[in-house]
């Protein structure tokens, strides 16, 4: 329960540090996109680096939801990220929610509840060795730069903000993955241990291409656009890295069907929440 709480808080630290950036991102020049003139222009603005601290509590949340639980259970949560995110909007970007804008939402939490109840992530080792982590690595480290390789050939608008969030959602599905390590050295060897440990860098650098991404993304178009890849991409390489890096156990046999049954609601609520017909910024 309190890796769930962990999580739970960071994916709504997470949320408000997206809408935060969002609202910064706006003010940006378009010619700025991939460049780090844009996160130059973005760090002059107050309101962005309110959305960084909401990043870094949402980091700290996630590492303590990483000691107490299995990746495999606390990075699902972060689904969440996207209701929290529509819904922290609201007020701030001065809109409304319809009626099946609520319903997407409940579809979303239902599912997630469906999912992990029947999934029962569990089990699994502190460290993995280098032949589990080198393929993960690489596999991960590509999918991203085909991602924003697909991105950059395209005009601002939806589809980019789509590809570019889906590149964050792996490198977050990794930086999760790293920090469960570093923050396992952390707990069980100290200080010392934790500066010496490769993951420990290799988070590091995951977490700022991510924040980096992310950025662009939001940029690129509005969070209805970014965040249903950037959600389900993130619990979806997070529960493989789980199960492959980690050796984390979920349950199988009959228990796939109510696990299938809650991914497709919480598919169906991402998709259906991402085209809430709202007028303005949140909604184009």
């Amino acid at each position: 329960m309190l890796c769930v709480f962990f999580a739970l808080l960071g994916a709504a630290s997470n949320a408000t540090g997206t809408v935060l950036q969002r609202k910064a991102a706006l003010a940006v020049p378009a010619k700025d996109a991939l460049r780090p003139q844009l996160l130059r222009d973005l760090a002059r603005q107050p309101v962005w680096l309110l959305g960084i601290c909401g990043v870094v509590g949402a980091a700290l949340f996630q590492a303590l939801a990483l000691v107490t639980g299995p990746l495999a259970l606390a990075q699902p949560v972060f689904i969440l990220e996207l209701p929290f995110a529509l819904l922290i909007a609201l007020p701030v970007l001065q809109r409304t929610l319809p009626r099946s804008g609520w319903t997407a939402v409940g579809c979303m939490v239902a599912g997630l509840v469906l999912a992990l109840a029947s999934a029962a992530p569990d089990g699994g080792e502190p460290q993995a060795p280098m032949a589990r982590w080198i393929p993960a690595v690489v596999l991960c480290v590509a999918a991203t730069a085909f991602a924003v390789g697909a991105a950059r050939h395209r005009p601002s608008g939806a589809a980019r903000a789509a590809l570019l969030g889906s590149g964050a959602a792996v490198a977050n599905a990794l930086t999760a993955a790293l920090m469960k390590s570093a923050a396992n050295t952390f707990s069980d060897d100290g200080f010392g241990a934790f500066l010496a440990a490769w993951q420990t860098y290799g988070f590091a650098v995951c977490g700022v291409t991510a924040v980096f991404l992310l950025e662009n993304a939001l940029q690129a178009g509005s969070i209805a656009a970014s965040q249903p890849a950037l959600t389900l991409g993130d619990a979806t390489v997070s529960l493989l890295l789980g199960v492959l890096v980690y050796a984390e156990h979920i349950r199988t046999g009959w228990w796939i069907l109510p696990e299938l049954a809650g991914v497709a609601l919480i598919t169906l609520g991402t998709f259906r929440l991402s085209r809430v017909p709202l007028t303005g910024e949140l909604g184009s």
